[in-house]
């Protein structure tokens, strides 16, 4: 039997001898042979041609030598593949060419792409990927290890990322890692990898209006950063003038009392005038920024165009109110917003949760205090979370407290931001009445 092995082409079944003697037709759903010469065609066989090449010791006409003397690995490839390497500007006529720079799985990577148009990344190994496709101008692969960053994003990883995509010259990728360091600064500075930054790095993420925590934070943030860097030089552990960098004055007194004045990175001088500066009626000058940061604003979205409450309803006991919603675009979900008593005063003891896919994401178990009215009343995760576009989450909340109480009524099933759109609908997790059409947690608070 004769066939073409190629998904873009029919497979041509086998003709008995006899049947040559007459005319036959061809079948009526079979493409003619001249398929073959088409573009589509010609480009799937060439992709299978190449796919067959792939680490072929006997057709291999090239050799790449991969790592550093001592530890290299040799990787056979075709010089039809790599045609900007051999014959354009980055031409190199040799049969062995060292590439002492690039880790060899990464590498395999790319050889796997160049050879298939497959991408197979593996998260150990994006930043070396990116690092050879940028080197070999493979701008499909880079763009693939970018987005491939950019969903992997953790307080973990945010700062070397930042520091990354700046060495890569990666605009996007950058302000993707500011805006997640900005939203969730407090985990960020506690991390490990904030200590790994360069100094240039630690300016840009220092210096930032939007950095959404507490200055103490970020006082603490610097000492391990300058203790891990004087380690790296092997120098005495100093944080040198970074400490200008925080608004020490926008502590409170105590805060800066307890922990600053007792580093041992101040002067004397500077001490004394910190400690007049709170206290004194006329303040010394100093050489720290004045003013507070700015942090980031939370948005509201209201889901619900009117509240309502009735003698008979709307009742807690432990019961859940839940909604599921997703996103346009990437947003950071800070808290949630809930109705409270509609009979005067009162505390809620309150559970809140942010879910996807049963897997808690975050939550806070707190109080909070409502005044009767139909207004809303903001209650915080402990940390901000980053949620995708497209992708569906489960916001609840558990409250213990005044039974009667306010609830929504004519509710939206999608509801436009600014620039999000947040799409809502019912969640199995309700089991207190919670739906799209009416219920508790009329807002989710948000940072875009």
């Amino acid at each position: 039997n004769l066939q073409v092995s190629s998904p873009d082409v029919w497979p041509i079944p086998a003709v008995p001898l006899l049947s040559m003697l007459v005319p036959l037709s061809p079948p009526a759903l079979l493409p003619p042979l001249t398929d073959l010469t088409s573009p589509m065609s010609q480009a799937s066989l060439l992709r299978l041609k190449k796919k067959k090449q792939k680490n072929n010791e006997l057709m291999a006409d090239v050799h790449f030598v991969l790592g550093p003397p001592g530890a290299t690995r040799t990787v056979p490839a075709h010089n039809s593949v790599f045609y900007t390497m051999f014959y354009g500007d980055l031409a190199e006529v040799k049969s062995e060419i060292h590439i002492p720079d690039v880790e060899p799985v990464a590498f395999l990577i790319l050889l796997k792409y160049m050879y298939s148009d497959e991408i197979d990344l593996e998260a150990d190994m994006v930043l070396a990927t990116l690092y050879a496709a940028k080197k070999y101008i493979v701008p499909a692969l880079a763009k693939a290890c970018i987005n491939f960053l950019e969903t992997s994003l953790k307080a973990k990883n945010a700062c070397v990322l930042l520091s990354q995509s700046r060495l890569f010259e990666e605009p996007e990728l950058t302000q993707r890692c500011l805006e997640f360091i900005d939203a969730q600064a407090e985990m960020v500075l506690r991390s490990e990898g904030f200590c790994e930054i360069d100094r240039q790095t630690l300016e840009i993420i220092i210096t930032r209006e939007a950095f959404n925590t507490k200055e103490e934070v970020v006082f603490e943030a610097l000492l391990n950063w300058a203790e891990a860097e004087c380690k790296r030089q092997g120098l005495p552990v100093t944080p040198g003038n970074k400490r200008h960098l925080v608004r020490i004055p926008t502590m409170t007194l105590e805060e800066f009392a307890k922990r600053a004045a007792q580093a041992d990175i101040l002067t004397l001088e500077e001490t004394h005038a910190i400690f007049l500066w709170y206290t004194a009626t006329n303040k010394p000058r100093l050489d720290f920024p004045l003013t507070k940061r700015k942090g980031l604003s939370p948005q509201r979205c209201h889901r619900f165009q009117s509240s309502v409450y009735r003698s008979n309803q709307w009742q807690y006991r432990g019961h859940c109110d839940s909604i599921q919603f997703a996103v346009d675009r990437r947003v950071f979900i800070a808290g949630l917003s809930l109705y409270g008593s509609s009979s005067g005063k009162a505390e809620y003891s309150v559970k809140i949760e942010l879910k996807r896919l049963g897997m808690v994401l975050a939550q806070n178990l707190t109080k909070f205090m409502s005044d009767g009215s139909g207004n809303t009343f903001p209650v915080w995760f402990e940390h901000s979370v980053q949620v995708e576009q497209d992708i569906c989450y489960t916001a609840s909340a558990v409250l213990d407290g005044s039974n009667l109480s306010y609830f929504g009524q004519e509710g939206m099933t999608e509801v436009q931001c600014g620039k999000v759109a947040f799409q809502f609908q019912c969640s199995w997790d309700s089991t207190n009445g919670t739906g799209v059409q009416g219920g508790q947690i009329p807002e989710l608070i948000f940072c875009a």
